[in-house]
């Protein structure tokens, strides 16, 4: 028989170790839909499956708040501690990420409902970026080996908010959070390089991270497709090249990332592959590329397979009592 997996001594429910890194998952999930709406506007197909993954994706988005609202209700001081984690804070904007994203998804359903999440998803994404990036620069002390491309989330979630503002007609609105996103990008590419390169290996449990680096430059891409009108000009082949450039340097490391043990840190393999998979379908369908399709093709099978995997690694490791356990 097999020996049960040995956890640090437990005094609290499970609830009070439910992560925020569970919001990963809408990410991903979002991201999922996202892309398959793209494959499907490819195909000519209609938008069945996409808007059956958003309305799931929806669901398991309120499903995850109000696991964690009632967390934060019952054992505030979890909540607090998770907040002043060096590496758990940079997750926060997740929840607001998420939300962006279902906004985005429901555009071709209804754009008074996508205005309705987009609004105050926009509104709660800047107050929590405000708040994350107050405590980087208070007086608390974070270490060089605090530094993980997680760090990268909330530049993300700045880059993203055009993908529907502009749609829902913000366009003022929507330059201000991509240069927002855009400059912290910037500043973060440099802090995680030298990261990476001149100190000690990012430890097993957030090698996953280093996939989020695909994701700037491609949701970038997307989100200056929207804002320049869907025209492929300079900047825009400089953000799909640069993540282009990310997505070859992670297939460097797969054969190590796939070695890891599960945690739910490999959620962050979802959605930078389904952002540059979007990413690479508006590329080819403004440029008619045969490449950025077949790039396209690739990554989108890629995504099913990850997200495959992902979801029956997750299911496995909440049967054997692996997640909302307390660190050590």
């Amino acid at each position: 028989m097999t020996a049960p997996t040995a956890h640090p001594p437990r005094a609290l429910p499970r609830l009070a170790y439910f992560p925020v890194t569970f919001f990963a998952v809408v990410m991903g999930l979002a991201g999922l839909a996202l892309a398959t709406h793209r494959v499907e506007l490819w195909l000519g197909a209609g938008s069945h499956t996409s808007i059956g993954l958003i309305a799931v994706t929806a669901l398991v988005f309120c499903t995850i708040a109000a696991l964690f609202v009632h967390k934060g209700l019952r054992h505030p001081a979890e909540l607090r501690a998770e907040w002043n984690h060096p590496v758990r804070i940079a997750f926060f904007p997740a929840i607001t990420i998420g939300a962006l994203l279902i906004a985005a998804g429901l555009l071709p359903v209804s754009e008074p409902l996508a205005r309705a999440i987009w609004i105050p998803a926009a509104v709660a994404h800047l107050v929590v970026t405000l708040g994350v990036v107050s405590a980087w620069i208070s007086h608390r002390t974070f270490e060089q080996a605090h530094m993980t491309p997680a760090w990268f989330i909330p530049a993300v979630g700045n880059v993203l908010v055009p993908v529907a503002g502009v749609q829902l007609g913000y366009l003022e609105v929507s330059w201000f959070f991509f240069s927002v996103g855009m400059l912290f990008w910037l500043v973060f590419l440099t802090l995680v390089f030298n990261r990476l390169i001149f100190h000690n290996p990012l430890p097993e449990r957030l090698l996953p991270t280093l996939v989020i680096l695909i994701a700037p430059p491609s949701a970038g891409f997307v989100a200056w497709y929207q804002i320049n009108g869907g025209e492929i000009d300079a900047v825009a082949r400089l953000l799909y090249y640069c993540g282009l450039m990310f997505a070859l340097i992670t297939l460097t490391q797969v054969n190590k990332l796939l070695r890891l043990p599960f945690a739910m840190s490999w959620w962050a393999y979802s959605f930078p592959v389904a952002a540059f998979t979007i990413a690479s379908s508006l590329f080819a369908e403004k440029t008619g590329h045969g490449f950025q399709q077949v790039v396209m093709l690739v990554s989108y099978v890629v995504l099913l397979g990850v997200i495959a995997l992902l979801v029956l690694k997750t299911a496995g490791a909440i049967r054997r009592d692996e997640i909302c356990q307390p660190e050590g």
